[in-house]
């Protein structure tokens, strides 16, 4: 069982409670005595558009409990929502590497012969003045022409940021 956090008032959710919620009154069960048996307290709540249920027996009240299940569902729809913003995040970002020692884009070698190699594309190109003077088209033309071919290394090491 997981526990969502307890959401203030401020935090705005866009649930349509008239339309997107389905509620259903029922009684509650265990102790109580004759007064459980004889009202229907419990509240289930059910968001249709993401089938996501919440049930809150807790209190006699059914006002109370309608209370409470709305907050919990309020925070689940907010946690499916949030996971469904860092899917579209991370699918974004792409193949972006982690920014550690080893990940770099380009490798310059000027010693014992002169080549700067890009490890997205496995472009290279001997001319390194010209490289330095800023001439970078020749990768950016690599970069745009391999689409989403990306070399095993990079996918490899791939990281969510």
């Amino acid at each position: 069982m997981f526990i969502f956090p307890e959401l203030e008032n401020e935090l705005d959710v866009d649930i349509d409670w008239d339309k997107d919620v389905r509620e259903e009154r029922f009684r509650s069960g265990g102790a109580g005595g004759q007064h459980v048996n004889k009202t229907e307290s419990a509240i289930r709540l059910t968001h249709i558009p993401t089938g996501l249920v919440v049930q809150c027996q807790s209190e006699r009240s059914q006002h109370k409990n309608r209370s409470t299940a709305r907050k919990i569902l309020a925070a689940r729809y907010f946690d499916v929502k949030e996971k469904e913003r860092l899917a579209e995040r991370a699918k974004m970002a792409g193949t972006k590497l982690a920014i550690e020692w080893g990940s770099q884009i380009r490798s310059y070698v000027a010693q014992p012969y002169r080549l700067v190699k890009d490890h997205r594309t496995g472009h290279e190109n001997g001319n390194l003045d010209a490289v330095l003077d800023g001439d970078l088209d020749p990768f950016m033309e690599a970069y745009l022409m391999r689409g989403d071919k990306a070399p095993a290394a990079a996918a490899a090491g791939a990281d969510d940021m």
